[in-house]
């Protein structure tokens, strides 16, 4: 920045000679701080003269009221030097917005211009006028004192001048290593929260791309970074402390040692404790700003004029999440929304496999997304519409990326009997001294049968869930579907047999059809979709969105219409298990008892968490939950028997429909 620091301030020389005016009157101030201290004290209070000595300590007072006058007038002539250079980075801001949007050449532009035009501009502004002050104080300060030491005793320059000198030298050769070492922690500070903001966001695209393993490691290699830039920030800190004892603190130590030497060489008690006024009071109080300010802000100061002077930039927060081989980017939702691959990737919509984590089974299934174009001419050209990929994978909500091939004996998705579950004495606690959420629980489902779970809210129904979707293992007990354990989606070839949709739906970008295809890696017939669609009710929603080929922005749905979509999309699936956990918490009554008929007519079994007394009416059986015992029973048979049950039916009556 120094090429363009020069011409800057030269064309502002009448503006320097200001400042430089009324700061002469701060070296006054300096001068006569320590002077008027040894004058009162030798030609005063020592010689019986108390009079003599207070004019010299008025004198003193008068010095520092005129060198407040000084420093206020520095003030407004501070603005001369320092809003032109931000009026400079304001047009600079301005023209290369405009050129870069004319252009094209980025995409966010405007916020970008705007975190410039009122953050980094103003912060720039105010670390200039910052570096100025304390800058032009230190040298008139420093002026004052080498002035007023000549002026007591030259012996005393002596003592105080070379460990001054040596720690100002120290201090210069460091703050070229210290600039850089501030400028890469902000870089890796940056690029550390861009990476977790992106992670973040894209939490589910990152699970159902089964790349946790991979995120965490990219996230904690910039941890490492930042640390290590951390660290080295931290050495070079200490080299300024070390500068600035030697500069500031050293001359004081000295001057004390070398005391009775400079007495017996004439030079007098007050011109000693002047001595020490100067140096206590104004000259390491002025190192200490000069070398905290030239060090953190002067610094800082220099990583933003590069960025606004186009010489680097803030890491972007890339929208994309890396996940596994793929990526998406995510909208303000949450929900993975369509992904513009650059050249050297091909966009490609093939099923992706899905795993999920989260307490309470709050997680879904992935999105189509962008793959690399190496991947992409592995599995050949990259199709419009989710097909069979030639990898093996898993089809249920919540299975994961890259898992072994299902053994021989796995049975085939497609035309599967409905699967019973038995859970044995299942209990399931988050953490080893926490209370049970699930505990010694019993309970046999019938291949085909339709069971509601209800109870207060927080009792353990999503824990219940998570448990029989493989999301949480369980602390003791079994739990069988089909006959086979239940095993974590990863690790389960017979994954694919059920489904869990969380009351948070996933909707990606992409068109409609995608999205519905999203769990049949094979595809499906027309007639197939378009039954899914008509069963669950989201045909009106299909119209209005264009069709099933529209593209759609996950943002611009509501959770009603989005829930629809998961519906649609399981229905759709060859699972034979599904699991809606308040999956129709934001469809009016009509529509939740339609989607929940299709899945009862649909073969299969079915677990609904209800949440309106219709639902549990339909149910063939309810199971109650109430943190003591577990009941299961028809409706009317637990209306007598639970008094648990009694209750919700009295809470859900106002508004059951």
């Amino acid at each position: 920045m120094l090429p363009q620091a020069v011409p800057f301030l030269a064309r502002r020389r009448r503006a320097l000679l200001r400042l430089g005016g009324w700061s002469l009157l701060e070296t006054a101030q300096t001068f006569l701080g320590g002077y008027a201290v040894a004058a009162a004290l030798d030609r005063g209070f020592l010689t019986g003269r108390p009079g003599v000595g207070l004019v010299w300590l008025a004198v003193a007072a008068a010095a520092v009221v005129a060198g407040g006058t000084a420093t206020n007038r520095v003030f407004h002539h501070l603005a001369d030097l320092v809003e032109p250079l931000r009026d400079g980075l304001v047009r600079r801001v301005v023209t290369s917005a405009l050129s870069a949007a004319v252009a094209g050449r980025e995409r966010h532009t405007g916020h970008a211009a705007v975190s410039r035009l009122t953050h980094q501009t103003e912060a720039a502004r105010d670390g200039f006028a910052g570096l100025v002050m304390v800058t032009r104080s230190f040298v008139f300060t420093a002026a004052g004192v080498v002035l007023g030491l000549a002026a007591l005793a030259p012996a005393l320059l002596l003592i105080v001048l070379p460990p001054l000198a040596a720690g100002l030298v120290l201090f210069a050769a460091a703050l070229r290593p210290m600039a850089t070492r501030q400028r890469d922690f902000l870089r890796t500070d940056e690029e550390l929260a861009a990476r977790l903001g992106a992670d973040v966001a894209g939490l589910r695209d990152i699970v159902a791309c089964g790349a946790e393993a991979r995120t965490s490691d990219a996230a904690g290699e910039l941890i490492d970074a930042q640390t290590r830039a951390a660290r080295a920030l931290a050495r070079w800190a200490a080299v300024r402390t070390l500068a600035l004892g030697l500069a500031g603190q050293a001359p004081v130590v000295l001057l004390l040692a070398a005391a009775p030497w400079l007495l017996a060489g004439g030079v007098t008690a007050g011109e000693l404790l002047g001595a020490l006024t100067y140096l206590t009071q104004a000259l390491l109080p002025a190192l200490n700003t000069l070398m905290t300010g030239l060090g953190a802000a002067g610094t800082r100061l220099l990583v933003i004029l590069d960025r606004l002077a186009g010489n680097g930039g803030p890491p972007a927060a890339s929208p994309a999440t890396v996940c596994g081989s793929c990526s998406a980017t995510r909208s303000r939702t949450g929900s993975a929304t369509d992904a513009r691959p650059s050249p050297a990737t091909a966009s490609c919509t093939g099923p992706s496999t899905a795993s999920a984590a989260g307490s309470s089974a709050r997680a879904s299934s992935a999105g189509a997304v962008p793959c690399p174009a190496k991947d992409a001419a592995a599995a050949g050209a990259c199709p419009d519409r989710p097909r069979a990929d030639p990898r093996p994978r898993s089809h249920g909500v919540f299975t994961a990326a890259r898992r072994p091939s299902p053994p021989s004996t796995a049975p085939t998705e497609s035309g599967e009997a409905a699967p019973g579950l038995e859970l044995r004495s299942l209990s399931f606690a988050y953490g080893p001294g926490a209370m049970p959420v699930v505990d010694g629980l019993d309970l046999s489902v019938q291949p085909g049968e339709h069971i509601a779970v209800v109870g207060p809210s927080g009792i353990g129904k999503s824990t219940l869930f998570a448990l029989v979707a493989g999301l949480l293992v369980p602390a003791r007990g079994e739990l069988l579907i089909g006959g086979r354990p239940v095993h974590r989606p990863d690790r389960d070839p017979y994954a694919a047999r059920r489904a869990l949709i969380p009351q948070e739906a996933y909707v990606f970008g992409g068109t409609l059809r995608d999205n519905l295809l999203y769990m049949c890696p094979d595809g499906a017939p027309v007639a197939a979709v378009e039954s899914a669609v008509r069963a669950v009710g989201l045909d009106r929603v299909a119209h209005a969105m264009g069709g099933l080929d529209a593209r759609i922005d996950p943002a611009a749905l509501s959770q009603g219409e989005r829930q629809l979509v998961a519906l649609a999309r399981v229905y759709l699936a060859p699972a034979r298990l599904v699991l809606l956990d308040e999956a129709t918490c934001h469809l009016d009554p009509a529509a939740e008892a339609r989607a929940e008929r299709a899945f009862a007519d649909r073969p299969g079994t079915l677990l609904v968490i209800a949440h309106r007394l219709s639902s549990a009416r339909r149910a063939d059986r309810v199971l109650v939950l109430d943190g003591v015992a577990a009941t299961a029973g028809r409706h009317e048979d637990l209306l007598e028997r639970s008094e648990t049950y009694r209750d919700l039916v009295g809470h859900w009556r106002p508004g059951a429909g």
